[in-house]
């Protein structure tokens, strides 16, 4: 059986990156298959790639990429799945080009884009859990008790401060 979501990288380097996105969709159950795929390098095969990726049982693509990024928008233009963009922080100019490309897409192509970089990723694999969640109560259920433990986190931070924020009262 084929995982409901597909990460795919411009290049082996951007997986120090991607590696906060596949932890979080593990954390939350959620299967994941990733691969190596270039917008301008492996066109092709990216093209079949995202043309066959629903009829394999794909639901949700992530493309991560740095530079001029086209990953995201070449997976939009040819699959019906949606696909969520990871702007890779670049040298040349501290990933603006890469948020640009992935962000600034023509209108009825639509990419998703995600901030810079590693928490980028990561809310990449929670708006992949979030999709995912509306046709599946467990993940659902698994998604909401990720919630409250960033709820809890924050209340414990004012605890550890030595403040108390009545949560009862707000």
């Amino acid at each position: 059986m084929t995982a409901p979501v597909a990460v795919l990288m411009g290049s082996d380097s951007d997986l120090p990156v991607v590696q906060g996105c596949l932890d979080k969709l593990r954390e939350l159950e959620v299967e994941v298959d990733y691969f190596v795929l270039s917008a301008h390098r492996t066109p092709d095969l990216t093209h079949r790639f995202a043309k066959s990726a629903h009829e394999k049982g794909y639901r949700i693509l992530i493309a991560a990429a740095g530079g001029a990024a086209h990953l995201a928008g070449v997976l939009a233009a040819v699959s019906p799945l949606p696909v969520i963009g990871i702007p890779i922080l670049g040298e040349q100019l501290a990933g603006l080009d890469s948020l640009l490309s992935t962000v600034q897409m023509p209108a009825g192509i639509p990419v998703a884009t995600v901030g810079v970089g590693k928490s980028g990723a990561v809310n990449a694999a929670i708006l992949a859990v979030r999709i995912l969640a509306l046709g599946d109560p467990a993940l659902a259920e698994r998604f909401e008790a990720f919630r409250r433990g960033l709820q809890e986190k924050v209340i414990a931070k004012n605890e550890k401060l030595g403040t108390s924020l009545d949560v009862q009262s707000l």
